[in-house]
């Protein structure tokens, strides 16, 4: 298992990235990030684009991790409990800490590109 923390400013899909290409982590899950954001910078399921401005804690996240790409789903609530949710951008910025673990996956996970989705799709082994 890997387990890290960002500190206050770094943003969270970057650091995420980091930790994969630093810890040579060829394939992994997200078990979890516990911390708080400044703001959350996440893609709708209409795949547009939207600014949350927090402070916000992280309630919760997953992905799958891969030398070739991260995906990761992120959920925030706001000082009401009001709860915002989608796919991790570049732009959120830590407020105070975010820590967190890994699990490497003994299958290689890979991102190959899927014509039919326009995305880069998971592939198994």
């Amino acid at each position: 298992m890997i387990v890290s923390r960002l500190r206050p400013g770094q943003d969270l899909k970057k650091g995420i990235e980091s930790m994969v290409k630093e810890g040579d982590l060829n394939s992994g899950v997200l078990l979890c990030i516990v911390g708080s954001l400044n703001a959350a910078t996440l893609r709708m399921s209409n795949e547009n684009k939207r600014v949350f401005k927090g402070p916000f804690e992280i309630v919760s996240a997953e992905g799958t991790l891969s030398s070739e790409g991260i995906h990761v789903h992120l959920a925030v609530s706001d000082h009401e409990g009001m709860v915002f949710g989608g796919h991790l951008l570049d732009g959120c910025e830590v407020h105070t800490t975010a820590e967190i673990c890994v699990l490497e996956t003994p299958k290689p996970l890979k991102r190959v590109f899927d014509p039919e989705t326009g995305y880069r799709e998971l592939s198994v082994g």
